[in-house]
C-alpha cells in the first residue's frame, strides 16, 4: 500500500461528527510530512468514499479542499457542518472535543 492509500485508509476511519488533522495522520504514519498528507488528500479521486473534508489544520483552521478554489473551501465547510462540526470564522469550534486521534 502506498503513502496516499494509507492516508485514505485513515480518513475512512474518522467517525461522523469528528475531524482530524494533517499532523495526526502524519503522526500515525510515523512521519512529519504534513504537506505530503495534504498532497495525497488534494489528489483524492473519490471524496464520497474517502472523506478528506474531515482533515483540517492543527490550529483548527479549515485548510484546503480539492485545490485552492474558494468554492471548494465553501463546499468543505458545508460538508463539515452537515457532519455536525461547528465552525466560526473558518475555524473549528470545540477542537479538543471533535478531534479524532488515531490509536
Amino acid at each position: 500500500m502506498n503513502f496516499s492509500e494509507r492516508v485514505y485508509e485513515l480518513c475512512r476511519k474518522i467517525p461522523r461528527g469528528k475531524i482530524s488533522t494533517y499532523r495526526e495522520i502524519a503522526k500515525k504514519l510515523h512521519t512529519k510530512s504534513y504537506r505530503a498528507v495534504g498532497q495525497a488528500l488534494k489528489h483524492n479521486q473519490d471524496p464520497k468514499k474517502i472523506p478528506c473534508f474531515k482533515i483540517v489544520k492543527a490550529n483548527g483552521e479549515i485548510g484546503g479542499y480539492s485545490g485552492i478554489n474558494p468554492k471548494n473551501i465553501s463546499k468543505k465547510i458545508r460538508l463539515l457542518k452537515n457532519d455536525g462540526i461547528k465552525i466560526k470564522d473558518n475555524k473549528i469550534l470545540n477542537m479538543k472535543n471533535v478531534l479524532y486521534k488515531f490509536r
